[in-house]
């Protein structure tokens, strides 16, 4: 499968691009499809495999939560789709559940010998190891930080613009360009995966997690969380302790 997908491409030099620019990032490349064709190290580990052969064929969707593998995906097919590459994205490490960490993802289409886009090639370095961040990056540390740190508390998108230094249309005008969502839309998403976290984990009722988790109530938490994970709270846990 490797093989066959490295020789349509035109270049192999194209790869070797990424890998010259910063070694020892997260390095991946994938088919039309979105199956992983190659991996490293580090992209290894942040999809949970000891090796590149354990990833390879499979997609976003065997390693990461749903909303977030769908956001990587539709990353992935703008890409693909308008051949033109996507420069230092700011977006959640794709690593645990309930990351406060923040990456920089840049991605380029991959051509064939007649100039058909086959796949993409990308990285993501942590934006704590860049030597010079973007000034969207070093306000959206602190915002996002807080955010996982009190994902329980009523946060309001006037305090967190506040904390960013923004008026709240630039705010949630520059937070959506990094980021693909709204600000509420992405506590709305660390809360669920600190739930998922907490189901697994813990021996606390369902209702307990969703209010520790900022929901209002059961029914709140159970819609959300469905919406999010496509699976119940209940059938999340039965199904991870299992494991």
């Amino acid at each position: 499968m490797q093989k066959r997908f490295f020789d349509q491409l035109d270049d192999f030099g194209q790869l070797n691009q990424l890998f010259e620019l910063l070694p020892g990032v997260s390095f991946f490349v994938k088919d039309r499809r979105g199956r992983f064709i190659a991996l490293n190290r580090r992209g290894c580990e942040y999809c949970g495999v000891s090796s590149e052969e354990q990833a390879i064929g499979r997609t976003d969707l065997d390693f990461f939560p749903k909303q977030r593998a769908e956001e990587y995906r539709a990353d992935d097919e703008a890409v693909m789709r308008s051949g033109e590459p996507l420069v230092n994205r700011i977006e959640s490490a794709p690593e645990s559940e309930g990351s406060p960490r923040l990456v920089m993802t840049s991605k380029i289409p991959l051509r064939n010998r007649r100039g058909v886009v086959i796949g993409i090639a990308g990285f993501s370095r942590q934006i704590e190891q860049l030597r010079e961040q973007s000034a969207d990056a070093d306000a959206f540390s602190l915002v996002v930080n807080h955010l996982h740190l009190h994902y329980d508390e009523a946060l309001t998108t006037s305090q967190l613009a506040e904390m960013a230094g923004l008026s709240v249309s630039q705010f949630e005008r520059r937070f959506r360009h990094a980021f693909g969502s709204s600000p509420r839309q992405y506590l709305l998403r660390v809360r669920i995966e600190n739930a998922a976290r907490m189901l697994v984990e813990t021996e606390q009722t369902i209702s307990q997690i969703a209010h520790a988790c900022g929901f209002f109530d059961h029914a709140h938490f159970s819609r959300s969380f469905r919406r999010i994970m496509n699976t119940s709270p209940s059938e999340h846990r039965q199904r991870h302790r299992g494991k």
